[in-house]
């Protein structure tokens, strides 16, 4: 289990790579910290109270030498105040033992610290966890994947996650593939960080759509087994570049499944790069879907503007609906009487994006391998390029993803 007390990030020195930071004297709480951080690739400083001395004066620890670290003395009260900065205030993140929490309350408050505790049934750890300015509670064994996650967000030093965005159709052949396609290559047209990921395995691949299925590189069925964290580095390394931009896609083969388990973590290798992130989802929502969904900033569904389509969409809307909180819906022409695109947003109830522009000549465009927003200047690339400005503003302006 984890919860939440804010929403800030935790720090990430300037993007740079950090270690994290565990105070604790309970020796199991130990063992398991270390073996967390070692999953999430990254070397701990362990201290048994708030340290004082400078990170150059401790010691980096593993599982094998737990019990030395705890058998060391407390730093010295009289330690300087700079010192105290060093080690407290500057790591990038700080794992607190729910067995110090008392005694950590003194400490200058900060961002970025895990109030870490096994008991599921004690209501007071939240208590404690003000007390020390904790911005997250978690229960072991529960919340292992998401503190795997945390660490190695600050192991790989990328500072914020990707802005993440899946596009899904109210119908099929609502044109989400082609839109999803579109904000890729506008994106990485800006100079973005950007993946695109094919999380329909009926859909024909995107790749195709790219004209990069023979590209060299991973696909889905290669990740199936991926257990744990993926490196977000090797991930962006192994896939296909197209159009500047990196491609996760699937096969031709028999493969049209991966566990939910390693689609979250392939994910969260993803999102943890930085820069833009886009999915192409199917209307159909299984264990692996769900977990692109949890994972998503925004969810934009696109709905062509007629009657048929608007109530197909509004099924789509509401089984999606009930893990992603911020979906909005893109209207493709052309319109039937009576519909415009804000009577489609307004009958499902959604936030509009806008009109999907129609391109002439798109149809021939991608038969000749150039994919959908490609001429920067068309009515496609010009919406994709509108919609990241605005999107990247508004996640800037709540503290949340973005580049």
């Amino acid at each position: 289990m984890t919860g939440t007390i804010t929403h800030d990030p935790p720090p990430t020195a300037g993007g740079r790579q950090g270690a994290p930071l565990i105070v604790t004297e309970d020796t199991e709480l130990l063992d398991d910290l270390l073996r967390l951080c070692a999953a999430a690739g990254a070397t701990p400083e362990v201290h048994h109270s708030v340290p004082l001395t400078s990170p150059s004066a401790s010691s980096a620890f593993s599982a094998s030498s737990a019990s030395s670290a705890l058998a060391e003395t407390a730093a010295s009260p009289a330690a300087t105040a700079a010192g105290r900065r060093t080690g407290w205030e500057t790591a990038p993140l700080v794992l607190v033992g729910d067995d110090v929490a008392r005694r950590v309350r003194g400490a200058v408050r900060r961002r970025g610290v895990v109030l870490v505790g096994r008991d599921q049934d004690d209501s007071g750890i939240w208590q404690r966890a003000v007390e020390i300015g904790a911005d997250h509670v978690l229960m072991l064994p529960d919340g292992e994947q998401w503190l795997v996650d945390r660490i190695a967000d600050v192991a790989e030093g990328v500072g914020r996650p990707a802005l993440t965005v899946g596009v899904i159709g109210g119908r099929g052949g609502a044109g989400a593939s082609t839109l999803a396609c579109a904000l890729a290559v506008t994106s990485a047209r800006e100079g973005l960080r950007s993946l695109l990921v094919d999380a329909d395995p009926m859909g024909g691949g995107l790749d195709v759509l790219l004209g990069g299925e023979t590209a060299d590189g991973l696909r889905w069925p290669a990740f199936a087994a991926s257990r744990g964290r993926v490196g977000g580095g090797a991930l962006e390394e192994s896939l296909p570049e197209l159009h500047s931009l990196r491609v996760l896609s699937w096969d031709r083969g028999d493969c049209v499944a991966v566990p939910a388990q390693a689609v979250r973590a392939v994910l969260a290798a993803a999102r943890r790069r930085g820069g833009t992130v886009v999915v192409d989802l199917p209307r159909r929502i299984d264990d692996g879907v769900a977990e692109v969904l949890a994972q998503l900033d925004i969810g934009i569904l696109v709905v062509p503007a007629e009657l048929r389509a608007v109530a197909a969409a509004g099924r789509v809307a509401a089984a999606v609906g009930m893990v992603l909180r911020d979906l909005r819906v893109a209207v493709r022409g052309p319109y039937a009487g009576g519909l415009d695109d804000r009577e489609v947003a307004r009958l499902l109830d959604l936030p509009l994006v806008g009109e999907v522009p129609v391109e002439s000549g798109l149809l021939r465009a991608t038969e000749s391998k150039r994919p959908p927003g490609t001429p920067s200047r068309g009515p496609l690339a010009r919406f994709c390029r509108e919609f990241w400005e605005r999107a990247l503003v508004e996640t800037d302006g709540r503290g949340g993803s973005g580049s």
